[in-house]
């Protein structure tokens, strides 16, 4: 089963893909950009970009997680031809998501005067506070694009969602370059010039992915039977049926990176801007094994619908094999680069030093962190998503933060420990994933 010819797969894979692997690597840039301006305002700033979003995070991952629900749902429908669900669906999910993305930020504002009990530098989570609140208001826009986006990737539309971040990015860039720095006349606001940046072009990814989706003649058939029934409590149930245990499991996942950060604050603010340029880059390559995870989803998903249950599993396999492919490669660019890709964000020479053995190991789990994400894409598509979430409880939680922990301070291994703990988790969680999706996806072909 797992040697088969997986050639027309391969294109289809990457077609559907590349789109949203450029999407969802325009998000994570957004902080990129943000990290690599901020750092070279001082290590203090870059500390407290760090610590602002590592719990911003939780939050935003939360949301994302809860929209993940819709593209299987969209897919299946799509796949059985069922229009009148699609248009449906379409008008609540971004109802779902404008009302998550409104719940993160309150949730969010009221939890961030709690930052001065984690014990974390005092200096640190001053600057980060007003940074993090800004950049909670973001989410609200964000969602509402999320709304839409999944809708319109549900229906194999991945290209405009692509387009819309990669104009973002510009936008966002160039409001780094003026509102960080103070140039061309405007205010130089440092740290929360970067929030302010992102708030803006994200609510700019927002307007425009809404346009397109109620505009465009290709989902004309969708607005004309949302008439009929705009709200159905119904499919907005569905939607969080199938989303919250997805945004749980994304949670256990996210919040243990971050939580990883907060036990790093404990040790300093160098090691904390060195595990912040450091978990940057590995989440671009994250980001892009991500995408590739959503094509999988609605690959398996249209191919479930549809009855082809071969397909549906050689669909999974084959994006498998294309993550570690690509996450090798990505692994290569580390260890070549860890010398000079933190040269990106700080002149710190103790920093850039940390941050160097860290893309070492952050290079060692690039295989681990691309085989999961794809894993949990492959059970997605088959509405599989409470399993996942235990099996992200027990790498991380149970087994990797303590085993970080444990290294860290019991060993004195330092931030490298901690690091060390998080490959363990991804890799337990990999294998499982993967073991996941061959058994279910074949207990499914037979029984239907």
């Amino acid at each position: 089963m797992l040697l088969p010819d997986f050639k027309s797969h391969f294109k289809q894979n990457f077609i559907l893909a590349y789109p949203v692997v450029l999407s969802q690597l325009g998000h994570i840039l957004v902080s990129v950009c943000d990290s690599i301006m901020v750092g070279r305002t001082g290590t203090l700033p870059l500390a407290a970009a760090s610590l602002g979003n590592s719990i911003f995070t939780i939050f935003m991952v939360l949301g994302l997680g809860i929209s993940l629900g819709i593209t299987p749902l969209i897919a299946s429908a799509d796949g059985r031809k069922n229009r009148r669900r699609i248009s449906l669906l379409l008008i609540n999910g971004v109802v779902v998501c404008t009302a998550v993305g409104m719940l993160l930020f309150l949730m969010g504002y009221s939890f961030s005067p709690f930052l001065y009990y984690l014990n974390q530098p005092a200096q640190v989570v001053r600057l980060a506070i007003p940074y993090l609140n800004i950049l909670l208001v973001s989410l609200i826009p964000l969602m509402i694009f999320q709304g839409f986006r999944q809708f319109a990737e549900g229906l194999t539309l991945t290209r405009q969602s692509m387009y819309i971040s990669v104009l973002a990015n510009v936008v966002n860039f160039f409001l780094n370059y003026l509102l960080v720095f103070g140039n061309w006349g405007f205010p130089k606001l440092g740290l929360n010039g970067a929030a302010i940046a992102t708030l803006i072009s994200r609510i700019i990814m927002a307007i425009m992915m809404g346009l397109y989706v109620w505009r465009a003649p290709r989902f004309a058939e969708y607005r004309h039977k949302s008439h009929a029934k705009i709200f159905s409590l119904k499919h907005m149930r569905r939607i969080g049926q199938l989303g919250l245990p997805i945004a749980v499991q994304m949670i256990f996942e996210m919040s243990a990176f971050s939580f990883s950060a907060i036990m790093i604050g404990w040790l300093g603010a160098s090691q904390l801007a060195a595990h912040q340029i450091a978990i940057n880059i590995a989440a671009v390559t994250y980001m892009m094994a991500s995408g590739l995870a959503t094509a999988t989803t609605i690959r398996v998903s249209n191919e479930l619908g549809r009855g082809r249950y071969q397909h549906m599993r050689q669909a999974g396999f084959s994006s498998m094999v294309m993550a570690l492919l690509f996450m090798s490669v990505m692994a290569g660019l580390l260890v070549i680069g860890k010398h000079w890709i933190p040269q990106w964000y700080v002149t710190d020479a103790k920093v850039i030093q940390m941050a160097g053995g860290l893309l070492v190991i952050a290079a060692l789990f690039q295989l681990s962190d691309g085989l999961q994400v794809v894993g949990l894409g492959a059970l997605r598509g088959l509405e599989d998503v409470k399993i996942p979430g235990a099996i992200s409880l027990l790498a991380y939680w149970v087994v990797g933060l303590p085993t970080g922990y444990l290294l860290c301070f019991k060993l004195n291994w330092g931030v490298n420990g901690i690091w060390l703990g998080l490959l363990t988790g991804l890799t337990i969680a990999a294998v499982l994933l993967f073991f996941r999706f061959k058994k279910l996806s074949a207990t499914v072909a037979r029984r239907l």
